[in-house]
């Protein structure tokens, strides 16, 4: 028999979690998933993703994004490094950055990357009643609607800057980081998403622990911290936006 995709947790209590959000409007939601479907979305992401890059330097600058197999043409290999380095320069001079490696769930669904493949099947749970409700139960937001979401990985060296998700006109209402990477992930590590005050002091930070999911209403001024290169293991997660819209 084939393992579960994705099977949330039957014993979660949806009351305390929602009296949580209502007060702190961020949380984290410990064994949001079965153990065994947990590991199996990590297994799919460690062993079986066909990794991309993305990069944006400049707050007014454009996020680009590769798919895995175009890294591997030497010509857009050099692009990538020419705009990694951009990155450093953008974040050196206290502007808005990032890099990582992506797959996007919905690009993947839209331009037929792996038909009926798990990225699919897993954007399909994401929007399924069983999800969105439990999201809806948790935020008091009735009006939720749709998910979006893409597979991430921070290995060492990458980083996503302090921004804050003002995508409210496009329908976004609150951020999800579904950690899928290691048991034992270490501080020292980096990796954590935190969330700042209005003096840049950081107020709260969330680990990426595994198989829990982060939630924050936005927008919010967060950002993920830097992996540094001694780091020996990626982060793994699926993120996105749950949206009225």
């Amino acid at each position: 028999m084939a393992k579960a995709l994705f099977a949330l947790n039957p014993d979660l209590d949806r009351a305390a979690l929602a009296r949580e959000f209502a007060a702190k409007r961020r949380m984290q939601v410990r064994n949001i998933l079965t153990d065994e479907t947990a590991r199996t979305l990590r297994d799919i992401l460690a062993h079986g993703t066909e990794w991309g890059v993305t990069v944006q330097a400049g707050r007014d600058g454009q996020p680009k994004s590769w798919r895995g197999r175009e890294v591997r043409d030497p010509a857009v290999g050099r692009e990538v490094v020419e705009q990694v380095k951009a990155t450093d320069r953008a974040a050196a001079q206290g502007d808005y950055a990032f890099r990582l490696n992506r797959y996007s769930l919905v690009e993947g669904l839209q331009q037929g990357w792996d038909p009926g493949g798990p990225m699919e099947v897993l954007l399909e749970h994401l929007n399924a009643p069983e999800f969105m409700q439990l999201m809806r139960d948790i935020s008091g937001m009735d009006d939720l609607a749709k998910a979006d979401g893409h597979a991430s990985l921070y290995a060492p060296n990458h980083f996503l800057g302090r921004h804050n998700d003002s995508h409210v006109a496009e329908g976004w209402r609150i951020a999800y980081v579904l950690n899928l990477t290691v048991d034992d992930w270490h501080p020292d590590w980096g990796g954590y998403l935190v969330f700042f005050d209005e003096d840049g002091n950081v107020e709260t930070g969330f680990k990426p622990q595994f198989n829990t999911l982060n939630l924050f209403a936005v927008p919010q001024d967060h950002a993920v911290t830097y992996v540094p290169p001694f780091a020996p293991r990626g982060r793994y997660a699926i993120s996105g936006w749950l949206r009225d819209r």
